[in-house]
């Protein structure tokens, strides 16, 4: 059965509390919880009020972690920048477990400067999974990776370098992001599903268009048939909804913002529960 759930980022300005309400009101049983969600972040990481939250709302089946990736990167050429980002990663991958969440989403990291990546930075990068694949077999949450937007610098932007790091690390699942897929092409997305099916076991959805990211679906043909994809390879894991509420021509309510996840909600049962 099908999931469905939303980013916490989306309600950023809200309490957790609020948060866990918005998604549940709104009809969702699934749940991304970044870390850096403003009132959980900046009250020191509150783990205790956070499980609380959880038992409250028996209701939201599935609870999954993003890392903290603001100002962060392992891949950095800075090593202070890109040791306390590999610390961070690992501490959060314990406190994904001790949330109980069953997949732990985190990010390749990137070259600082806006040039292919290099040795230096690719050495950067083994280091930071070596880092993970030590710290996963001390935790039972699924860690998965996540495909980046395409850039010069990116690690890992296309189906093919997905599927080459997913081959090398047996332990490693992944998260699909449609939205930094779509930046290339739709067929970009469908050439991920294809080659790396196997291993996903999350999904970020969202649109993008005319260099804009993670937009909300509204009935988008493109979604559809992404969707349409995922049915086909039998994908039963967790759609995650991640929109930017910045995309939006002004500031929304939350009810504004709840009847904008609900339009998308019913479009995603009908593509993937069909009558």
């Amino acid at each position: 059965m099908t999931v469905y759930g939303v980013s916490s980022m989306f309600f950023h300005e809200y309490t957790t509390g609020e948060i866990f309400s918005f998604i549940t009101q709104t009809g969702f049983d699934g749940i991304e919880f970044w870390l850096e969600t403003p009132h959980f972040w900046l009250r020191d990481l509150p783990v205790d009020e956070l499980i609380a939250y959880r038992r409250e709302h028996p209701e939201i089946t599935t609870f999954s972690v993003h890392t903290p990736v603001l100002d962060l990167n392992p891949c950095s050429i800075n090593p202070d920048v890109a040791k306390i980002s590999v610390i961070s990663a690992v501490h959060s991958m314990a406190m994904a477990q001790a949330l109980g969440a069953c997949v732990f989403t985190v990010h390749p990291g990137r070259r600082t400067a806006k040039r292919p990546p290099g040795d230096a930075d690719l050495a950067r990068f083994d280091h930071y999974i070596s880092a993970l694949r030590q710290a996963a077999l001390k935790n039972t949450v699924t860690v998965a990776i996540e495909n980046m937007e395409p850039a010069v610098n990116s690690l890992i932007c296309t189906p093919r370098r997905m599927r080459e790091v997913l081959d090398a690390e047996p332990w490693l699942r992944f998260t699909l992001d449609t939205s930094h897929a779509l930046v290339a092409y739709e067929e970009t997305v469908m050439e991920y599903i294809d080659l790396c099916a196997d291993r996903l076991v999350n999904v970020h959805l969202s649109r993008a268009e005319n260099g804009r990211m993670h937009l909300p679906l509204d009935q988008s043909p493109v979604i559809a048939r992404i969707l349409g994809a995922l049915c086909d390879h039998h994908y039963r894991g967790a759609l995650i909804l991640e929109i930017d509420d910045l995309n939006f021509e002004k500031p929304l309510s939350a009810g504004e913002k709840c009847t904008v996840l609900a339009r998308d909600l019913v479009f995603m049962r009908d593509c993937m529960e069909p009558d």
